[in-house]
């Protein structure tokens, strides 16, 4: 898959949240392009525009947006849009 359609997550440095959710989507050997807004004023300008909002984690699933997130939250997202997990 090329890097321009995979999903974009955007964290932030220190977020228990964006760590959970990023060793999650590892685990699941779901790629993505993670931009860190703590680092990159370009990427958090982004994420807010996109969101309406600036709390990480945040997700672009290709034009849809979840925000504010966890795992919890995560899971039935990633099944609405028809990804399967081994547990599943």
């Amino acid at each position: 898959m090329s890097a321009e359609i995979l999903p974009i997550l955007y964290v932030k440095t220190g977020c228990p949240w964006c760590s959970e959710v990023t060793a999650f989507l590892k685990d699941h050997g779901i790629s993505y392009r993670e931009r860190n807004v703590s680092d990159d004023g370009t990427a958090r300008a982004e994420m807010i525009r996109k969101s309406r909002q600036d709390k990480a984690p945040t997700l672009d699933w290709r034009g849809e947006i979840l925000a504010d997130f966890g795992v919890d939250e995560l899971v039935p997202f990633l099944r609405e849009k028809g990804v399967t997990f081994e547990d599943s």
